[in-house]
């Protein structure tokens, strides 16, 4: 069992271990807790790593902000490091590279997009996303999570009890806020300031999250020293349904140094740490609205 520290600043925050700093950042419902068997294995590479809440999430449940007020938030709270985002934290994660790539060593975005280039997509999706707020609303955070958790997006995926009982923790008033200060629609597209990123980029996706990889391979593209990474047998939440293979891509993206050619470093990397304990165990899912 590894030994966890609170971190003081403006999000909720703990780290484990020692070494380069390794932050990992949730998605939409999430809390750190998603993110902790992935940590832990990086953690037993040598690394420091730390959970992250996001506003209106787990611990930082009362904390408010848009996309740039919460990579302003993640930066005071954590630093210098290589930060790893999944969907909603992915957005969050690119955000900060942009606005501060000083602080960004390496960077691994999993399930993420830089935003919607059109403004009438954008417009869709803020009332889409207005109506899972008012879902939420009417329905309250138990049943939402049911209906969430059950999407096509997330495949034959059920969260452990431990990351269902974050989840739960959540408040309704935090995700209706996060719903509609940082959904997709609210975000100004990146694309344009891609190409200055010069830190090692690795963007993934599940092998089934056709979406996402198309989005991941462009990105990927568009960046300097980019990678990109098809998850295999995975839908959206690669880390939860095959955590081992997550976690052997950012193995090797933790094993490029400032002056390394990016895919080079990706074959010549060591072997990944032990993989996580508890893999995800599937069952069958029903139809729903996915998240972007």
């Amino acid at each position: 069992m590894a030994d966890w520290q609170q971190i003081d600043g403006p999000l909720a925050a703990e780290r484990s271990g020692s070494g380069r700093r390794v932050v990992f950042v949730h998605g939409f419902t999430q809390t750190g807790e998603s993110w902790r068997p992935v940590a832990e294995a990086i953690s037993r590479g040598g690394n420091e790593v730390v959970l992250v809440d996001l506003p209106g999430h787990g611990r930082s449940g009362s904390v408010s902000a848009d996309l740039p007020g919460t990579a302003d938030l993640l930066a005071d709270t954590c630093g210098r490091a290589t930060y790893v985002g999944y969907s909603l934290g992915g957005r969050v994660c690119l955000h900060l590279a942009v606005a501060r790539p000083d602080l960004v060593e390496r960077l691994a975005v999993l399930g993420a997009t830089p935003g919607l280039r059109d403004a009438d997509e954008r417009a869709a999706r803020v009332a889409g996303d207005e109506a899972l707020a008012e879902r939420i609303i009417a329905i309250g955070v138990d049943a939402f999570l049911d209906e969430w958790t059950a999407l096509p997006l997330f495949g034959a995926l059920r969260p452990t009890a431990d990351d269902l009982a974050a989840r739960r923790a959540n408040s309704a008033a935090g995700l209706v806020d996060s719903l509609r200060r940082c959904g997709t629609g609210t975000q100004q597209p990146l694309w344009d300031q891609l190409g200055s990123l010069g830190m090692p980029v690795l963007a993934m996706a599940g092998s089934r999250d056709s979406k996402f990889v198309t989005l991941a391979r462009q990105m990927a593209s568009d960046v300097q020293r980019g990678r990109f990474r098809s998850i295999p047998d995975a839908d959206h939440a690669a880390h939860l349904q095959q955590p081992a293979a997550v976690l052997a891509e950012l193995s090797a993206l933790l094993a490029t140094g400032p002056g390394d050619d990016w895919c080079w470093a990706l074959r010549r990397a060591a072997r990944p740490p032990r993989s996580p304990a508890h893999p995800r165990r599937a069952a069958p899912v029903r139809s729903g609205r996915a998240p972007g």
